[in-house]
């Protein structure tokens, strides 16, 4: 049902500026959210097919997506994909590409342009469907929203200034271009912590860039994605670009990256399968004629220092939003408070009393600020690095399971972790700070930098000197001075890590594109026509 195939043309296209953020304090928007949640709810309990070329595919098995707040509570049932299945998604992609490749930017974009139109026009809807799925509150999931239409409309602009001429030296005697043409087929595996914006954002850049793809949804968070490729077919994205291929990753995942015909992986997720999905992808197959490319996106140990010339009350507060926002379940979560000893009393006590004040249930309800962990998995995970933290520190805040239906952990602080334990070393994605005491300004960026990972850090300091030391010597791929080291908006804070934070794929910035596409020179001899 094609609504959109016109072209758009970048002259008339306006400069792009971020989404703003949801007013809840208004009762329409309260009122639309709410009415929102209740769609929602109404629509529970219906089954999803994958989808394959165009055709919608059962496979005779499904699994279903669970509220963690309610366990219990089926949102959906998703057929479940297999090798077989994955094969054929690729092919399904590989036939598209072959006409997909060739389509105008310009069209392209112009399907972009208009989900982000219909994601903004069902704004409060795909917020809904986050705080069910994955137990964002309202303000949370609003953001995500926000930022999934900011990357649509992004990466459509910048779809648009890619596909123009692209500068080269003249000549004499030739004339030559570059151009930048498609990569291929796509495996998109997106993360349930971002369900909206990463999966949005990872879908577009490569459909927008004239690529074709299947998209492997997070099995915690297939709903969102099932809508969000609902929503493509509806704006006219031909049979076969976006293929949907729900199912278990260990099995379909392995299966879409070492496919011959797979010529990048886009993924986030864990460091673990970040790797793995490397390490595959470097191995060529039978039948195939191309180095595969990866982008990854694979979490970090987030810091947030803080010096004695720093506001300590701001900084406390950066501390807690940045470790509890979305129960710690990002990975630019500021999971190690790094604090020089001569104020580091003063800060945790501001930390661990603002910390108190957090509400933790139900997210349906706006009151909650933090909702559940992601499923059991998460829970049992997180709850085993409390029981290592209270060997490994001093709990002064949280520390329970509580007792209620649902996958929820109160917030966790530790304090007098050292830069080496664990808790101060690994990624534990939920509710966890641990506070470390630095001797100095110089200790605490060494201990900032003592991970194997570098994707986000903070630092609040009111010292020119150590600012300007810091954005040289904290090595991350986004330092924040003086707020929190969550939050990154599109265009404005480009995206990705150092080091075992993935490959610094710079999401949301004037580079990202070009990762799904490869330059193509061409150069003639003026004259040489007859």
């Amino acid at each position: 049902m094609a609504t959109t195939a016109d072209r758009v043309e970048a002259s008339a296209v306006a400069p792009f500026a971020n989404c703003a953020l949801t007013d809840f304090a208004r009762e329409d928007n309260a009122r639309a959210q709410r009415d929102a949640l209740r769609q929602v709810e109404s629509e529970f309990g219906r089954t999803y097919p994958l989808i394959i070329g165009g055709e919608r595919v059962e496979t005779g098995t499904t699994f279903p997506s669970r509220d963690p707040a309610h366990p219990d509570q089926i949102l959906a049932n998703f057929a479940k994909a297999g090798v077989a299945e994955a094969n054929k998604a690729v092919e399904a992609a590989w036939t598209a590409f072959q006409a997909w490749q060739y389509t105008p930017a310009e069209q392209r974009a112009a399907y972009v342009f208009e989900a982000a139109r219909l994601m903004r026009e069902r704004r409060f809807y795909f917020n809904a469907l986050q705080i069910y799925e994955v137990g964002k509150s309202w303000v949370e999931a609003d953001a995500d929203v926000a930022e999934a239409i900011d990357f649509l409309e992004y990466y459509a602009r910048e779809a648009l200034r890619l596909a123009g001429p692209q500068p080269v030296v003249p000549s004499p005697g030739e004339k030559g271009a570059l151009y930048y043409i498609p990569l291929g087929v796509g495996a998109v595996i997106p993360p349930w912590n971002f369900p909206g914006a990463i999966m949005v954002g990872l879908t577009s850049s490569a459909l927008v860039t004239g690529n074709t793809l299947v998209l492997k949804p997070a099995s915690t968070a297939a709903l969102i994605a099932a809508r969000f490729v609902d929503l493509l077919i509806e704006v006219g994205v031909p049979a076969g670009v976006v293929n949907f291929l729900p199912g278990p990753g260990g099995v379909i995942g392995d299966a879409l990256v070492e496919h011959p015909l797979t010529r990048f992986v886009s993924f986030t997720g864990s460091r673990e399968v970040g790797l793995r999905i490397n390490e595959i992808a470097a191995k060529p197959r039978p039948g195939q004629k191309w180095i595969k490319r990866t982008v990854l996106e694979m979490g970090g140990k987030d810091a947030v220092v803080v010096d004695e010339t720093a506001n300590l009350e701001e900084a406390a507060a950066a501390i807690v939003a940045s470790a509890f926002g979305f129960q710690g379940q990002k990975c630019s979560a500021g999971s190690r408070a790094i604090v020089v000893e001569s104020v580091y009393d003063e800060v945790v006590r501001r930390v661990v009393e603002r910390t108190a004040t957090l509400t933790v249930g139900d997210t349906t309800d706006p009151a909650n600020y933090m909702g559940p962990v992601v499923d059991e998995n998460a829970y049992r995970k997180i709850l085993d690095y409390i029981e290592v933290g209270k060997q490994e520190g001093t709990l002064l805040q949280g520390g329970d399971r509580l007792a209620r239906d649902g996958y929820f952990i109160a917030p966790t602080i530790f304090g007098d972790v050292k830069p080496d334990a664990r808790l101060a070393q690994e990624e534990i994605f939920g509710p966890v700070l641990a506070c470390i005491k630095a001797r100095d300004f110089d200790d605490a960026m060494a201990i900032a930098n003592g991970t194997e990972y570098g994707l986000t850090g903070a630092l609040f300091s009111s010292d020119p000197e150590r600012i300007e030391r810091a954005s040289r010597e904290f090595h991350v791929g986004n330092l924040y001075l003086n707020r929190k080291c969550t939050g990154a908006l599109v265009g404005v804070h480009p995206f990705g890590g150092f080091n075992m934070s993935g490959t610094d794929s710079k999401a949301g910035g004037p580079d990202y594109l070009q990762l799904f596409l490869q330059a193509k020179s061409v150069a003639e001899k003026v004259g040489g026509r007859k």
